[in-house]
């Protein structure tokens, strides 16, 4: 389920912006800004007002692009040394929400995914044997990533690479999947940004399911024009995606994503907020996701082998971490 339904249009804000952004010489340009209001999450403070500025040369364009992908790849390999405090919060659509689910994870990077520590379900925190238990089991995990000859470990790295090969190979074949223009400039979140729009190519044909799903999104990111950084994206599904030709499943038109990033580090920029707000079908049966994931407390762990030992440390302490700071 979490892969057809957060898949597609997840990777539509940060991979899709940094593959729209590679530019063929000569088609960077300035459009006229919609005269809707840009929608945003409640967290994100953007100003409604677009202002036209002159486009950058195509020389320019290729220059900052290529800035902000070696940006955007070291925070990639930058969020996988740094743990972090996630807020998850589902809710029901409609003009008065209700709260399905509310609970705060510790989220630690393990060298081959992450490890969800349970903080917080709703108003009942974690109690202290609960959460020694979680701890044990993230120790052990880190150990085993700790020890590359530990058979866990090599199976678990492989996977990784897989992931990581396929993400680039989505993100090269991205690079021709949008048209990019750049609407004007603003400021988002406090920081004065080049605002770009990213719409589908229509001679781009894809090879693949997950591929396919481009041609059904648009996507508009505010860009720090000072760091190069991304501050805040937005995909919008313009048209229902099919996966296995309607029989896997499908995502209904209308829903959209956006995705928050901030400073955590002197030149690290990691997620700050996801927002999910969509619905479709698996099979036979139809879902709804209202999400969002508030992510904090962000300190670097490093690899397996420093984690670990910032856990056994902890461990022998017996205190007990705590979701607020």
């Amino acid at each position: 389920m979490k892969t057809l339904k957060r898949f597609p249009i997840r990777v539509a804000i940060a991979t899709l912006a940094l593959a729209g952004l590679v530019l063929p010489a000569g088609s960077s340009h300035a459009a006229t800004p919609p005269t809707d209001d840009v929608q945003s999450g409640s967290q994100t403070s953007i100003s409604p007002t677009i202002s036209i500025a002159k486009p950058p040369t195509d020389a320019e364009m290729r220059e900052r692009s290529a800035k902000l992908l070696a940006n955007q790849h070291r925070d990639d390999e930058a969020l996988e040394m740094y743990e972090r405090v996630e807020r998850h919060i589902d809710r029901t659509s409609g003009a008065n929400p209700r709260t399905l689910e509310d609970k705060s994870y510790r989220v630690v990077p393990t060298g081959a995914g992450n490890q969800k520590i349970l903080l917080r379900d709703g108003n009942q925190r974690t109690n202290a044997a609960a959460y020694g238990e979680q701890m044990r089991a993230l120790a052990d995990v880190l150990r085993a990533m700790a020890n590359p000859n530990d058979s866990r470990a090599k199976s678990a790295l492989a996977k990784r690479e897989k992931r990581q090969r396929e993400r680039a190979q989505f993100v090269d074949a991205a690079q021709n999947a949008f048209i990019p223009k750049m609407l004007g400039t603003a400021t988002c979140n406090g920081h004065p940004c080049d605002v770009f729009e990213l719409d589908p190519n229509p001679d781009f044909h894809p090879h693949s399911m997950f591929l396919d799903a481009l041609v059904h999104v648009t996507a508009k990111i505010w860009v720090d024009h000072e760091t190069i950084q991304i501050v805040h994206g937005e995909a919008y599904v313009t048209s229902d995606i099919s996966f296995g030709g309607g029989i896997l499943g499908k995502l209904y038109r209308g829903g959209t994503v956006s995705m928050d990033q901030a400073e955590v580090a002197p030149g690290i920029w990691l997620p700050t907020r996801y927002t999910y707000d969509f619905s479709g079908r698996k099979f036979l049966f139809s879902f709804e996701q209202h999400q969002i994931i508030d992510l904090s407390r962000f300190r670097r762990v490093g690899p397996p082998q420093e984690a670990l030992a910032l856990v056994q440390s902890e461990l022998s302490s017996g205190k007990t971490f705590s979701e607020d700071p």
